[in-house]
């Protein structure tokens, strides 16, 4: 087998929270070294998010907890007090040697320590500079702060989930995780990745501006682009899908399972299944745009016929006709059901806690460069020393820099 994709990469990464340790986190994964810097005593501010927190083996209180956890494996914990000027000259060492600075810091707190773009750029001309905010580096907003659900209102997301207008709990709603930060994740790995390709054709590295609201607003894909078609926006649908009909959540006798029917063909097979084949046939039904006008009328007949068996008889039937389907599993049933196992989606790492530590796989399968290494998420300022030395510190300047609370 080849050496990871980004072997020989280096990352210094001065991001918190989720969007940009994510990233930084599918970057290590791949093969990067990353060098997380984190503020000494209190680290990353994920590291207070709540719990659940791992277990001291000592039973002392930790900063260990599952927010943390799923995004920040395979890196280096270096803490730096980037607030007084021995920490920024430390960061400006670092960074000499690196290929890519990441950083989530308000649009110019960075300045201010000598760390923005044309700083690094000054010690690094060849750097790789990413910006990760809520609002992006320009526009009348740039210098607020933010989080997810911020932006999954700001949006549009919000808008377009939930139940449908009329229905008991009806209103914008939430997504359950922070799916903004996780897309604006991948946005920036890509960013990352595109930006390393075209400095190693032309030698010039950049400065790269992703933000959160950016990343919502594009995702929305086919939803925005009815609004910027015919300048109204999607009504909310509940679990009700998004082009073939009839498609979403069914209750059944024991629980619910999702359809979506995705072509006539697919619904007279449905139709079959459930024992009503005449309804292939009603004109009302017939196409899929007549199957959209009616979709009321045929989600309300669909619901009653999924009541009359149980969720296991539908899924068999339904897979045997080759209708696209599936039951509505919590995560208990997701780590659990076969194929997932068999894709290894969770892994295990050994923690100094938790020697079987379990956390979820980068869901990237490569051939020829498999990731096969997972390395826990490290303790704060675990690598500190290391790291400090190999840029050729020694260990009076360490421990002298320990003593003012730089490190």
């Amino acid at each position: 087998m080849s050496a990871l994709p980004l072997t020989g990469i280096k990352i210094l990464d001065l991001t918190r929270v989720l969007a940009g340790p994510l990233s930084a986190q599918m970057l290590g994964d791949l093969g990067a070294e990353v060098i997380k810097i984190e503020r000494p005593g209190t680290g990353d501010d994920a590291r207070a998010f709540g719990p659940p927190y791992l277990t001291d083996p000592q039973g002392k209180a930790n900063n260990n907890n599952s927010f943390y956890l799923c995004a920040n494996r395979n890196k280096k914990s270096v803490t730096v007090n980037i607030a007084c000027k021995e920490g920024q000259d430390i960061i400006r060492d670092l960074a000499k040697d690196c290929d890519v600075f990441m950083e989530n810091y308000k649009v110019g707190d960075l300045k201010r320590y000598g760390l923005d773009y044309e700083s690094i750029k000054a010690v690094n001309p060849g750097i790789i500079y990413c910006s990760v905010t809520g609002f992006g580096q320009t526009g009348p907003y740039a210098p607020r702060a933010g989080y997810d659900a911020i932006f999954q209102a700001m949006g549009g997301l919000m808008s377009v989930t939930g139940h449908m207008d009329g229905e008991p709990g009806e209103g914008p709603m939430k997504v359950g995780p922070s799916i903004v930060d996780y897309m604006t994740g991948m946005n920036t790995s890509t960013g990352i990745l595109a930006a390393l390709y075209h400095r190693k054709t032309t030698g010039v590295g950049q400065h790269i501006d992703v933000c959160l609201l950016d990343t919502v607003i594009a995702s929305l894909s086919h939803w925005a682009q009815i609004y910027l078609v015919n300048g109204t926006t999607p009504p909310r649908r509940g679990t009700w899908g998004n082009g073939g009909m009839p498609a979403g959540m069914f209750r059944c006798r024991d629980g619910e399972l999702m359809l979506v029917v995705g072509n006539d063909g697919q619904f007279a097979r449905t139709c079959e299944v459930l024992g009503a084949p005449e309804l292939a046939t009603n004109p009302k039904f017939l196409k899929n745009n007549d199957r959209v006008v009616n979709g009321k009328e045929i989600m309300a007949i669909f619901a009653g016929l999924f009541l009359k068996n149980t969720v296991a008889h539908w899924l068999e039937q339904l897979e045997k006709a080759g209708v696209p389907c599936g039951p509505v599993n919590d995560f208990a049933h997701v780590f659990a059901d076969p194929h997932v196992r068999s894709r290894g989606m969770e892994v295990e790492v050994d923690h100094p806690f938790e020697p079987h530590l379990s956390l979820i796989r980068n869901a990237l399968t490569f051939s020829e460069t498999p990731v096969k290494e997972y390395r826990a998420p490290p303790l704060l300022g675990e690598h500190t020393d290391d790291v400090l030395s190999k840029l050729g510190y020694g260990e009076e300047k360490i421990a002298g820099l320990r003593q003012r609370g730089t490190i």
